[in-house]
C-alpha cells in the first residue's frame, strides 16, 4: 500500500509519517506540507500512489480541491481527509473519499482505514470490470433491487442511500435540487443534520456502487444531484417506453403488449412506504389499468378468452371494487360461456359491496347478468 501524507502543520506530518511508517505493508512514498507539491508529485508519475492522507485545510490552500485535482490524474486514489474541524466533514464526502478522520488520530484508527484500503484494492483486482458488457439492472415494481453481472445485488449501506438512489431513479435522469431533496428524504429534521446525512447518504450510495463499477452514476454539482440512467436498465422506465408504442393494440405488437403487461409485478417500491413515491406510485398504477383494459378487451374480441379472463382477474385483485374491471370480468365469463363462474362470481361481489360500502351495483350490471341469462 503506497502512501502519501499532505498536512501544513509540521507536528501533525510528522506523527503520522512516524505511525505509518511502523505498519506492516505500508511504503510512505512521499509528506507535502502544500497541496502544489503533492500535485506536481503524483502528476510528474514520481511514484506510484494508492492512498492519500490530505488535511482539509492546508494552510492557504483547499485540500478537497486537491482531492479532486489528484482524482482526475489518477481516478482509483482512495481519499482519507483529516481535520481538526468536524463540521468540514459535509462538505468532504461530496468527494466520497475513503474516510474522513478528526485529529488527534489514535494508531488503532488509522490501522483499521488502511486495512479498509487493502480490502477495497484487493477487492477491485480480484473482480475486474468489464464495462463494455456490464450493466446495473434496477427491478422497482414490487419490491426494491439493484444488481449487477459482476458482483451480483447490490448491499445498501444505509436505507437512506437506498432510498436516495430510489428517489434519484424516479427522478429518471433529471437533476433535483438539494433543498427538494431534504424536504422529500428528510422532513422534519434540523436543517443541519439533514445536509449532514444527506451527504452521508450519498458518499455511502457511491461506496455501495463502486463494487459493481458504477460509482460514477451519481452526479452531484452545484447543489444538484441526478442518477446518469443511460447506464442503468430500470423496469419502470422500460415499462413506460414501451407503453409509448402501444397506442392502439393490433395483431403486430399484441405479443409486446402481453411481455409488457406481465412486466408490471407490482406497485412502484410498493415494499417501502417512502411518501414521495406515492404520486408517481399513483400515475404509473393508471398507465398499467389503462394497458391491462385495453389488452383484455383485445383478446376478448380474438376470443382468447382465458388470458383476458387471467389479466381481468389481476386488475380485480389490485382493486376490488373497481367497476369497469369487474364488469370486464363478468363479460369475460359469459362470453366464454361460464355462466355458473359468472352468476358466482356476481354474487360474491354484490355481497362483498353490501358488506363493505354498504353499496349496491349499478344499472350495468344488472343489464349484463340479463344480458347472458
Amino acid at each position: 500500500m503506497r502512501v502519501l501524507i499532505v498536512d501544513d502543520e509540521p507536528a501533525m506530518l510528522l506523527a503520522m509519517k512516524r505511525l505509518l511508517s511502523s505498519m506492516d505493508g505500508v511504503e510512505l512514498v512521499g509528506s507535502f506540507q502544500s497541496a502544489q507539491e503533492a500535485l506536481d508529485f503524483v502528476q510528474d508519475g514520481e511514484g506510484e500512489v494508492d492512498l492519500a492522507f490530505l488535511d482539509i485545510q492546508i494552510a492557504s490552500d483547499d485540500g478537497l480541491e486537491l482531492a479532486r485535482s489528484l482524482r482526475s490524474v489518477r481516478a482509483e486514489l482512495d481519499i482519507v481527509f483529516t481535520t481538526s474541524h468536524a463540521e468540514y466533514a459535509m462538505d468532504a464526502y461530496d468527494v466520497y473519499p475513503l474516510d474522513y478522520m478528526v485529529k488527534p488520530i489514535s494508531r488503532k484508527r488509522l490501522a483499521q482505514t488502511i486495512a479498509r484500503a487493502a480490502s477495497r484494492r484487493s477487492a477491485s483486482s480480484d473482480k475486474p470490470v468489464d464495462l463494455a458488457h456490464n450493466r446495473l439492472t434496477v427491478r422497482g415494481l414490487g419490491s426494491f433491487e439493484a444488481s449487477s453481472k459482476q458482483a451480483g445485488v447490490v448491499k445498501w449501506i444505509s436505507k437512506k442511500s437506498m432510498e436516495l438512489f430510489a428517489y434519484l431513479l424516479v427522478n429518471r435522469g433529471r437533476s433535483v435540487g438539494r433543498d427538494r431533496i431534504l424536504e422529500d428524504i428528510f422532513p422534519r429534521m434540523p436543517l443541519k443534520n439533514a445536509e449532514l446525512y444527506l451527504n452521508t447518504a450519498v458518499y455511502q450510495l457511491r461506496k455501495a456502487l463502486t463494487v459493481h463499477g458504477f460509482k460514477e452514476i451519481v452526479i452531484s454539482a452545484h447543489d444538484q444531484y441526478r442518477v446518469d440512467v443511460d447506464q442503468v436498465d430500470v423496469d419502470f422506465i422500460q415499462f413506460e417506453q414501451g407503453l409509448e408504442d402501444l397506442s392502439e393494440i393490433n395483431v403486430t405488437n399484441e405479443t409486446a403488449a402481453i411481455d409488457l403487461e406481465k412486466r408490471f409485478a407490482g406497485e412502484l417500491i410498493e415494499d417501502k412506504s417512502f411518501e414521495w413515491a406515492t404520486v408517481e406510485r399513483e400515475r404509473l398504477a393508471i398507465l398499467y389499468d389503462s394497458l391491462a383494459k385495453r389488452l383484455a378487451n383485445w383478446l376478448l374480441a380474438q376470443k382468447r378468452y382465458r388470458e383476458a379472463a387471467q389479466i381481468a382477474r389481476r386488475m380485480v385483485s389490485r382493486n376490488e371494487f373497481e367497476e369497469e374491471s369487474n364488469l370486464l370480468l363478468l363479460n369475460i365469463l359469459g362470453a366464454m360461456g361460464d355462466r355458473q363462474g359468472l352468476y358466482s362470481y356476481y354474487e360474491r361481489y354484490k355481497q362483498s359491496l353490501l358488506q363493505e360500502l354498504g353499496l349496491q351495483p349499478s344499472e350495468e350490471f344488472y343489464r349484463l347478468i340479463e344480458q347472458f341469462q
